[in-house]
């Protein structure tokens, strides 16, 4: 009996073969149309997408080229190749503003571009595009039950832009860059100011300030141990119970002894 099932569903499955290649070469548009339908129904998408990749000019124009454009768009969306359903939610979507699919393509269309969002580390060019697409989506359909999840993808987006941006600003004290390092941590904390890092920022410009001031010129020195003082000063205002609040007391008595010796000359 087990024998007679194997045999079954091997005959079953060569004659499903068999007919998917006689649709992909038949030259009967509908037929690869119906094939099409079939195949992405079963979960084929693959398949599915090169059928409809062959009739999709041939149905501009017609009724069914709505249907077939979406389930193109969405077969490629279901594979997860985010740059070609992308790209064809897109064209949907402006080629069919009152469809009753238009909600759904525009939010698959955003998350295309959601997925194709690289680490925190790399450019970040495809998170600002993602984001842009998103927010025009929650935008443009307020009612729509995706529009949950895709707050959650704008403030996803948003943390790994304000990551990026202060993995940057401390890669810049790292290398003892530090003019560039206070710099990047103003921009920092005037881009992100309800950021959960800001503790962090706050201590790592500080220090940046005080290993300026210390490896500075002595015409600059004075000055730049009174600013690495005032930035102390902002950080144990804002977190005087912070986990860096006992180091960055420390380095303030390097500063006080220092401007010691200004105040003793004058």
């Amino acid at each position: 009996m087990k024998n007679l099932l194997v045999i079954l569903v091997i005959v079953l499955s060569m004659s499903a073969c068999s007919e998917y290649q006689k649709a992909l070469k038949s030259e009967e548009v509908g037929v690869k149309y119906k094939m099409g339908e079939k195949m992405y129904d079963a979960g084929k998408y693959a398949k599915a997408n090169r059928l409809f990749e062959q009739i999709i000019p041939s149905y501009r124009g017609k009724p069914q080229a709505e249907k077939l454009m979406y389930l193109n768009a969405d077969a490629s969306y279901q594979m997860g190749d985010y740059y070609t359903s992308g790209y064809h939610f897109e064209r949907f979507v402006a080629a069919y503003p009152r469809s009753e699919k238009l909600s759904e393509a525009s939010f698959k269309s955003a998350r295309s571009y959601y997925e194709l969002s690289p680490v925190y580390s790399k450019d970040q060019t495809e998170t600002i595009t993602a984001l842009e697409k998103l927010q025009q989506f929650i935008n443009e359909f307020p009612e729509s039950e995706n529009v949950a999840k895709a707050n959650e993808f704008v403030k996803e987006l948003d943390f790994k832009l304000e990551k990026k941006a202060f993995e940057t600003a401390k890669q810049y004290n790292h290398i003892s860059d530090y003019k560039a390092s206070i710099a990047a941590f103003d921009n920092f904390i005037s881009d992100f100011p309800g950021t959960s890092l800001r503790e962090e920022a706050l201590y790592i410009r500080y220090d940046s300030a005080y290993k300026l001031a210390l490896n500075s010129v002595e015409y600059k020195k004075k000055e730049r141990l009174e600013t690495a003082k005032g930035y102390y000063n902002a950080f144990k205002k804002r977190y005087s119970d912070s986990q860096f609040i006992e180091e960055a007391t420390d380095k303030l008595g390097d500063i006080e002894k220092q401007l010691e010796q200004y105040s003793t000359k004058s």
